[in-house]
């Protein structure tokens, strides 16, 4: 542990210099920009919003947990499925339910923590829940990037087709061949890359950014102010039960943290605080526009490289990333990248997520010999990546659970009810 904090460069709790300050943090928001903006580009959100509510978050997090704990609060991937259908059917007011029911969830379980403690979370979610859920959350969105990635306005085009093969492959040769401050923003220089190559194939429409002002504020959604409110039971129920997914996921990065840093941040500032914090970005988002936010592992990537644990330059980051939500001409621009190469991103980009859910599996030694975890990983994998969804009600009053809600909910039951070895195994 010693030996750690003297590898350490900046500590948590130290202040980096003016220009250091700058560099690193603009190092922190670039690493997370790509990702960040991909997913209201997906779902069809506004990206300068997602860019505005993932500083705030971050600097809501940060306050929560006493400026104790270097995290980015960014864009959620695991609610993309919901999103993408709640905005088919009910426009962002959906959306916005199911983004606050999320925030809810974090804050429910934050309480529960601090009054009864941490082990019942590793007997909810363990590895065989987790990992196939994970799986179901890439996989599923595969036929969507497969949709960008062939047709334009609704009928194939070989263009977007080469596009997105163009795009995929120069993604996949930056990760394998970048390093340094620049091998941390693959998905970034490939989407650049992807763009530019939609220029040369004539797939760019250059009018709205040069229509729109430099400064301009981000078309924030509302409550009371641009939609009337009103409770969506369905977008709860399709949203909240993968909220236990990303708790998961914030629980790994807490253990990550903890080995980068040398701490204990389960125990300081304690679980419960670090909860309240990504519930407490979630809730700002589901108020202003914003998709569902988690911590973010890009950025705990660039502190493991650069040996900065520094929390002013999370701070710093999230400050320019506010600051980059209200130039108009970059939300213009981001909003013209088209879906051919999103679709090309996309092919990597939701295969790694499926494969996160895999290694997850592996390294934890999840053992498939073992009747149970079949039994559980396989439904849990067809329902989810087959999208079968359940819906009750009739008229206005439909509910409808996504495929990924079901499989979430499915998973944690048969782990819960099955015994530890079939008949036959004992």
């Amino acid at each position: 542990m010693e030996q750690l904090r003297r590898d350490i460069v900046l500590d948590v709790d130290e202040r980096p210099s003016f220009g250091q300050w700058v560099g690193l943090s603009l190092q922190h928001m670039f690493s997370m920009f790509g990702s960040t903006v991909l997913v209201p580009l997906l779902v069809g959100l506004n990206p300068g919003i997602a860019l505005f509510s993932s500083g705030v978050g971050t600097l809501l997090h940060i306050l929560i947990t006493k400026k104790k704990i270097p995290a980015y609060m960014g864009s959620s991937f695991a609610f993309i499925v919901p999103m993408m259908a709640l905005m088919k059917t009910t426009g962002y007011p959906g959306v916005a339910t199911g983004v606050l029911s999320v925030g809810v969830i974090y804050m429910i379980v934050a309480a529960i923590v601090g009054v009864i403690g941490t082990d019942w979370i590793e007997k909810l979610l363990p590895p065989i829940v987790v990992g196939p859920v994970i799986m179901v959350i890439g996989l599923s969105l595969a036929g969507s990037a497969a949709q960008d990635a062939t047709l334009l306005n609704g009928k194939y085009d070989i263009r977007v087709f080469t596009v997105a093969l163009i795009t995929l492959a120069f993604t996949i040769l930056f990760n394998m061949t970048l390093r340094g401050f620049i091998g941390l923003i693959p998905i970034l220089l490939g989407i650049v890359a992807g763009y530019i190559t939609a220029v040369l194939f004539g797939l760019v429409d250059f009018t709205p950014v040069m229509q729109a002002h430099w400064f301009a504020l981000p078309a924030f959604d509302i409550p009371f102010v641009n939609y009337s409110v009103h409770f969506d039971w369905g977008a709860v129920l399709v949203m909240a039960p993968l909220a236990l997914v990303t708790i998961s996921e914030h629980l790994g990065h807490l253990m990550v943290l903890d080995e980068l840093t040398g701490r204990d941040f389960i125990k300081d500032p304690g679980l419960h605080r670090t909860l309240a914090g990504d519930g407490a970005a979630s809730l700002f988002a589901g108020l202003v526009g914003g998709p569902a936010v988690t911590s973010y592992g890009e950025n705990i990537g660039v502190m493991a490289i650069t040996k900065v644990h520094s929390v002013y330059v999370l701070i710093g980051a999230a400050i320019f990333a506010i600051i980059f939500s209200f130039v108009g001409k970059l939300s213009a621009l981001i909003q013209s990248i088209p879906g051919a190469v999103i679709g090309g991103v996309s092919f990597l980009l939701f295969g790694v997520i499926a494969s996160s859910g895999m290694r997850i599996m592996i390294e934890r030694h999840v053992d498939f010999n073992v009747k149970r975890n079949m039994m559980i990983a396989s439904p849990v994998l067809v329902i989810g990546i087959g999208n079968t969804f359940l819906q009750v009600g009739s008229g206005a009053h439909i509910v409808q659970f996504s495929g990924a809600a079901i499989a979430t909910i499915l998973a944690i039951v048969l782990n819960l009810v099955l015994p530890e070895k079939a008949a036959s195994e004992r």
